[in-house]
């Protein structure tokens, strides 16, 4: 029976990676392989009590990410409706496409760090629609912002779920994972802006339409009230966290609560058109529904092997076969580009102790940056990449293509420089 829960999750992988090619969309591909995985685990389950029980758990951590995801792209498409983002956009004034390019990967990188790479990812993904008018080289852009939020993720304790993991569970010192760890992410985005950057010359294409026609019919009415409620709001996030200990997404859910009522009071004594036009009823009916049961599949599906013990049993053979800990963290830093790095670093965790590796370790710093960082190596391997793929509609292997050997050689550029740091200092 395991090896047709295997078997189910690779045809169901394949069939999102197949998406244009088999005329199936990836949410419907990912729904069937995740509730197929639990039905073979609840048939070969001799306590169908505890294995509802493991259930529930899953879907409490995968409800948490669902919400938290919903929240930040609600808030982030309040603040396109009423043309915040403007205010962003309107302060790039270059038309050079890799100067832009640079602009765009270092923002990224040392917003990921502030909010989360989820967060930055989405709201990235939104400001460059509004830059970048042709559609091709848009998808290069969001490619690196998948990328650099990733890199950005790593370095911080509130950047990346499995930093946040390792944080809490007194595997890594919030001073000693931003000191260990900016270098490698750094180099880990740098090279691959470079390599890209000298690709792309040239300007910016123009917008087919006049900025006259591309003014909203409202105006700046609430422009700048919507975008500062909505980036604190989203800045909140993690000092919430850090004060309550309450899961991430109950602070995303204050503040779109918080945007959700300044909006109302904006509007009320508007015309209909308005009211209509910026109704945040409205702005619901835009959110990226079938991305969100995306990932409800898909880490319904890792959850399933999670309960199995399939990715314990592989991180035991990884222990037992290769005795290089570097090595080891390495190759789970490149399976998280295939499988949730969630899972593989709570695998990790319940393996290796704090008896056997302490706080601060280059175990856990280096496990910390290869989960963060693996997982830019293919557009599924992340929370980012997942959102960048229903945001821009990022193809599987468009990304594989254009964008994975350069997330590739950023990841083993930055362990380079890792390990470097160790020898020298």
């Amino acid at each position: 029976m395991e090896g047709l829960l295997v078997l189910i999750f690779i045809v169901g992988y394949a069939a999102i990676v197949m998406e244009h090619k088999l005329s199936i969309n990836k949410s419907a591909s990912a729904l069937l392989t995740g509730v197929l995985c639990w039905t073979i685990v609840a048939l070969v389950s001799t306590n169908i009590e505890e294995t509802q029980h493991h259930l529930n758990e899953h879907l409490s951590e995968i409800a948490g990410i669902l919400f938290f995801l919903m929240g930040a792209m609600t808030i982030v498409e309040l603040i396109a409706t009423y043309g915040g983002f403007e205010i962003i956009t309107d302060k790039i004034t270059t038309t050079s496409q890799s100067r832009l390019l640079w602009i765009i990967s270092m923002i990224t990188f040392f917003m990921s760090a502030l909010l989360d790479n989820l967060t930055t990812t989405i709201v990235m993904a939104a400001l460059v629609s509004k830059i970048v008018h042709d559609s091709k080289l848009r998808l290069m852009y969001v490619g690196l912002i998948v990328i650099a939020a990733n890199a950005g993720g790593a370095w911080s304790p509130i950047g990346d779920v499995t930093t946040t993991m390792l944080w809490i569970g007194g595997q890594i010192s919030t001073i000693s994972i931003i000191s260990q760890l900016f270098l490698p992410s750094f180099f880990s985005l740098l090279i691959p802006t470079y390599v890209l950057s000298t690709h792309m010359k040239g300007v910016l294409p123009k917008p087919l339409g006049s900025k006259e026609n591309a003014t909203h019919a409202h105006g700046d009415f609430g422009k700048k009230t919507i975008f500062w409620v909505g980036l604190i709001g989203l800045l909140s996030v993690p000092v919430f966290k850090s004060l309550t200990h309450l899961p991430p997404f109950m602070g995303m859910l204050l503040a779109l609560g918080a945007i959700w009522v300044v909006s109302e009071l904006l509007i009320k004594d508007k015309e209909e058109h308005v009211k209509s036009t910026l109704s945040i009823f409205r702005v619901l009916e835009k959110i990226d529904l079938p991305s969100i049961l995306f990932f409800l599949g898909i880490l319904l599906s890792v959850g399933a092997l999670q309960t199995m013990g399939m990715l314990t049993s592989a991180a035991d053979w990884l222990t037992d076969n290769v005795k290089n800990q570097t090595v080891v963290v390495t190759v789970i830093g490149l399976l998280s580009a295939i499988v949730d790095n969630v899972p593989l670093v709570a695998a990790a965790i319940g393996m290796y102790g704090l008896e056997q590796f302490p706080m601060d370790d280059p175990f856990w710093e280096l496990l910390a940056f290869c989960a963060g960082t693996g997982g830019s190596i293919l557009i599924i391997g992340s929370a980012a990449g997942v959102a960048a793929m229903g945001i821009a509609k990022i193809e599987f292997f468009w990304y594989l293509k254009k964008m994975s050997w350069l997330a590739l050689i950023g990841y083993f550029a930055g362990i380079g420089v890792f390990l470097l740091q160790k020898m020298i200092f």
